[in-house]
């Protein structure tokens, strides 16, 4: 059994170290292509049947530069504000691991095709805080192992391995920060909000799908710790392939805490690679993390160095859509947002959801309602993303839709968004299925009236007496007769007429 680590409480951490973080984020391209060969790049599928002799690395294969994948690699550059290099070339990077076919990596070492850049993250409270990218390289992805047997899923423990090609070759952007100081006690924050906002840039670019639960967007989180009258940065550790914004934020606070307890016991960090276990939010340790002399680096002599012209990045800037912060001053203005509004928007990462919902005919502040309260208290229970909830804004359009129109109530409005989410169909199939149509007919209503009416006598009397308020107790009863399927503003009509009659 694993022993469990020491741990420093977080509020000492951060009053006796300054962390230091640096974030490399793997996107994976949506090209149709694979990186250097002409296999399909698509997710899944049967294991080993996207495959090629060039990605498999079998002698005498050649490898040829994607285009496309060079442009996309050219546009996230632009929009990280980063310069973009007149000549660059790949270089081969040597380590052995089973699921890297050539026991080699095609990358970018010193000359990589984006560098110098930086990108503005709001955190929660509105503050922003300037992330300077280093660098923004080409790349291809491995395969991926399958560790069979044990009880982690690992390859410690495991009976046998099995290999799936599929995903070597990929085309990868690996975007790789400079390190982030100063930021303190907020220091989980600020990595969050930062892949969040990587994530939202990558997605309005249109260059990867960023589906973090499949792959496509991956984050290693280095984190070092400093004393405070330190000059130098402390030994980091790097905790690889974490896969939610979530885990992000955990990995790098459960670091911060764990190495400040080895340092505040006279211990030293080892420079290593960490596992981040999503179970309980810590982090194991993996393999002693390697220097740029281990991977031994040299230019890759099959592919031909790349020289994008001044003419063509500039045709690609004017590319660039709407960048997501520019984007969202504009809807602030469009909705007559509060700057507080925003920020819960941006909290629970539903801007685009909301927006799309707008596009799709519901009104801004209905749009808003639904996936600020109703569905992120989903998303909370479920422990997901908002946008990883089985509905889609045009799905709550139409639910909004429904609700406007009279044929639901909120009440049964919720019971349909649970029926599309438990994947019962589209809203309507749902409320079909489900008999969920409000009861609109007075005749129907007039009767559960009459009968409640009937068993409290004593609350008509109040309401012919000038007491009003007491028909709430009748509406109650009539719901509850109708299963919740009445209008309640229309049962109140009916049932003062019918008092007063």
């Amino acid at each position: 059994m694993t022993a469990v680590a020491e741990l420093m409480d977080y509020a000492d951490v951060v009053e006796r170290f300054d962390p230091v973080l640096g974030l490399e984020v793997h996107v994976e391209l949506n090209t149709n292509t694979k990186m250097f060969c002409g296999c399909p790049n698509e997710f899944g599928g049967e294991p080993n049947t996207k495959v090629c002799p060039t990605c498999l690395g079998l002698p005498g294969a050649l490898p040829a530069v994607n285009g496309k994948a060079v442009e996309g690699a050219i546009r996230i550059g632009l929009a990280l504000n980063c310069e973009i290099a007149e000549w660059c070339r790949f270089a081969r990077k040597n380590y052995f691991y089973p699921d890297m076919p050539k026991n080699f990596q095609t990358s970018q070492y010193d000359e990589p095709i984006a560098f110098n850049g930086y990108l503005d993250v709001t955190l929660d409270d509105g503050e922003v805080v300037r992330v300077e990218i280093e660098r923004a390289h080409m790349e291809e992805d491995t395969g991926k192992s399958l560790h069979v047997g044990g009880a982690t899923g690992r390859i410690h423990g495991a009976e046998h391995s099995l290999l799936d090609y599929n995903r070597a070759g990929v085309p990868l952007i690996e975007i790789v920060t400079k390190p982030i100081e100063g930021t303190g006690e907020r220091a989980p924050e600020v990595a969050r909000a930062y892949v969040s906002a990587l994530r939202d840039l990558l997605r309005a670019l249109d260059v990867s799908d960023v589906r973090m639960d499949q792959g496509s967007l991956r984050c290693d989180a280095n984190v070092s710790l400093m004393a405070k009258d330190a000059t130098e940065f402390g030994t980091r550790t790097e905790t690889k392939n974490v896969n939610s914004l979530r885990s992000v934020e955990r990995a790098v606070r459960y670091e911060m805490t764990r190495q400040a307890a080895i340092l505040a016991e006279g211990g030293s960090i080892k420079q290593e690679t960490r596992h981040f276990q999503e179970a309980d939010g810590t982090t194991s340790s993996g393999r002693t993390k390697e220097t740029a002399e281990d991977y031994r680096y040299f230019p890759e002599p099959d592919l031909v160095p790349i020289a994008p012209s001044r003419e063509w990045v500039e045709e690609l800037r004017g590319t660039l859509p709407e960048m997501p912060s520019e984007r969202r001053k504009r809807i602030q203005q469009e909705w007559s947002l509060s700057d507080e509004a925003l920020r819960d928007l941006l909290n629970v990462g539903a801007v685009d959801l909301v927006a799309a919902t707008v596009e799709a005919g519901a009104s801004p502040d209905d749009a808003r309602g639904w996936w600020v309260n109703t569905l992120a208290q989903e998303a909370n229970a479920r422990e997901v993303e908002l946008a990883e909830l089985a509905i889609t804004p045009a799905q709550v359009a139409e639910v909004i839709g429904l609700v406007t129109s009279g044929e639901l109530t909120n009440k049964l409005a919720k019971e349909v968004v649970q029926g599309v989410l438990a994947g019962e169909g589209e809203p309507r199939e749902v409320v079909e299925k489900r008999g969920l149509k409000v009861v609109s007919d007075d005749s129907a209503l007039l009767a559960a009236i009459d009968e409640a009416l009937a068993a409290q006598p004593d609350v008509a009397d109040k309401i012919r007496g000038g007491k009003v308020a007491a028909a709430g107790a009748i509406v109650g009863a009539v719901m509850k007769a109708t299963k919740g399927q009445a209008d309640a503003k229309r049962v109140r009509e009916l049932i003062i007429e019918r008092v007063g009659s």
